[in-house]
């Protein structure tokens, strides 16, 4: 079961940051490589508590569907995300906001357990934690430069 943990500083105000991390919008622009979009559930705009999405997109040439639920939430400070249907058995995402040094670090938390039992963990070594480790730290880059640009 791994746990990728990501820190990432933002000079932009908490709130932005958390709309943003939360912008339906704003993920598909930053997932546009893996042709990401939101199908069903909250397809636009900012998903909040208890509302789910589902997601539609390419990973490793294989179209995929992914129904997360927003299970936690604290404006500004916290959220979580979980999976309630694709090809994980198991993960959940928590993103954190806390305000410093005039601006905000966002560290996220994805926790998954891949399908396949010792495949999928044989898959974790060989390329899935790495793969999403720069998935994730991509789009966090992504929300970076909006936020940045945006608050100035």
């Amino acid at each position: 079961m791994p746990v990728i943990r990501t820190e990432l500083f933002i000079r932009a105000p908490i709130r932005r940051c958390f709309d943003l991390a939360r912008s339906i919008d704003i993920h598909m622009e930053s997932t546009a490589k893996t042709k990401e979009r939101a199908i069903a559930g909250v397809t636009t705009g900012l998903i909040g508590l208890n509302e789910t999405v589902t997601w539609e997109a390419v990973h490793f040439g294989v179209r995929q569907k992914l129904t997360s639920r927003i299970t936690e939430l604290r404006e500004p400070f916290w959220f979580v995300d979980e999976m309630e249907s694709g090809a994980f058995k198991r993960f959940r995402h928590s993103h954190e906001f806390v305000e410093r040094d005039g601006g905000t670090l966002m560290t996220d938390s994805f926790d998954y357990t891949s399908p396949l039992g010792l495949l999928g963990k044989v898959a974790d070594v060989l390329f899935l934690e790495r793969y999403m480790r720069r998935l994730l730290l991509e789009r966090n880059l992504y929300i970076r430069q909006v936020a940045e640009r945006e608050s100035v």
